[in-house]
């Protein structure tokens, strides 16, 4: 009996160059294109002194909008190639934000651990918090066997009410300027910290779902979980794994974010879930499973982020961004040949 990778689909990264496998880069360029050609226009009938949209700041400024919603979509990927979903994600995000918050806040008294503590400590709890829930969402769909859109929704209500409970409904403020240089800071003045940690994290993420056997083992359970387990692989574990990922950068977006508003607040991340499952599935993921790529997620998040800058410069009610962008999602799984493999 050979190696029980040798069984085993490999990634779709491994796939043959294809239009298919570059069509989401084409359609971020193409999208480029038509809003900075509709924001010509407002030059050319004088609405507007210059066409702004293709400028550093304003590039600069997509990547920092979309480095929260960036880190959720990469730990999402593990979790729909696994053939999983999380939903819980947004709601682990504002635990993890809140339990930080407690830890670097100058206001004493909001809890009964609050304080300012040395920055590495409220960062470890946000971590620590985040994979927990994670875990622990993939532990019960390991052991009982459970659809994870039932586990993780009770996660979802669990983690939210975990949020509130801490403070008892109340904000926290009075971050330290130590904790909100993650959501504030800039490297060499330039780059905002937060759209540096989501390049460490879709570097890192990248090298583990590309370049070792847990990646693969990963792609090995989406695509036939009962293959992979008679390949000797321990299915449940890479379950519950995937969902600690999930969970972790959960609680990397909940630093990122606290930081950056400079305060926790019990409805931060509601529906942040939605645009990470956005960003995933329009970056070409299957919700079968087995299928997907971090490029084609990276991608993704920032379709999302140019969709959303865009029709803000262009002035366009904020319902109709959530009108286009359901309606990306249901064109890309339409667009998806494995959902007839799935059916």
């Amino acid at each position: 009996m050979g190696h029980p990778l040798m069984h085993i689909t490999q990634p779709a990264a491994k796939a043959p160059i294809s239009l298919r496998k570059y069509g989401i880069v084409f359609a971020f360029l193409g999208l480029c294109v038509l809003v900075s050609a509709l924001c010509q226009l407002k030059v050319i009938q004088g609405s507007w002194p210059e066409n702004t949209f293709l400028s550093v700041n304003n590039l600069m400024l997509i990547l920092h909008q979309i480095s929260v919603n960036g880190v959720l979509a990469v730990g999402m990927t593990f979790v729909v190639i696994s053939a999983g979903i999380d939903l819980s994600v947004g709601s682990v995000l504002a635990f993890s934000g809140m339990m930080a918050a407690s830890m670097a806040t100058r206001s004493v008294g909001v809890t009964p651990w609050s304080g300012t503590y040395p920055v590495i400590f409220p960062i470890i709890a946000a971590l620590g918090v985040g994979a927990l829930c994670g875990g622990l969402s993939g532990w019960i769909i390991a052991r009982f066997r459970i659809q994870a859109f039932i586990a993780t929704l009770g996660m979802l209500l669990a983690a939210r009410g975990f949020t509130m409970s801490v403070t008892g409904g109340n904000p926290i403020s009075g971050l330290s300027p130590d904790f909100r240089w993650f959501g504030t800071g800039k490297l060499f003045e330039v780059i905002p910290v937060p759209v540096v940690i989501l390049a460490l994290v879709f570097l890192l993420a990248w090298v583990i779902l590309n370049k070792t056997v847990f990646g693969r083992y990963v792609y090995a359970v989406g695509g036939n979980e009962k293959s992979a387990r008679t390949s000797g692989i321990n299915t449940g574990a890479i379950l519950i794994w995937v969902y600690v990922v999930a969970g972790f950068l959960a609680g990397v977006a909940g630093v990122i974010l606290t930081a950056k508003t400079g305060s926790a607040q019990t409805s931060a991340g509601s529906s942040y879930e939605l645009d990470a499952i956005a960003a995933v599935v329009i970056g070409g993921a299957s919700l079968a499973g087995g299928v997907g790529r971090l490029t084609g997620t990276f991608f993704g998040a920032l379709i999302i982020g140019v969709m959303n800058n865009g029709l803000d410069i262009l002035g366009v009610q904020s319902f109709y961004q959530l009108i286009i962008k359901g309606g990306l999602i249901v064109v890309a799984v339409i667009l998806d040949p494995s959902r007839k493999q799935a059916g």
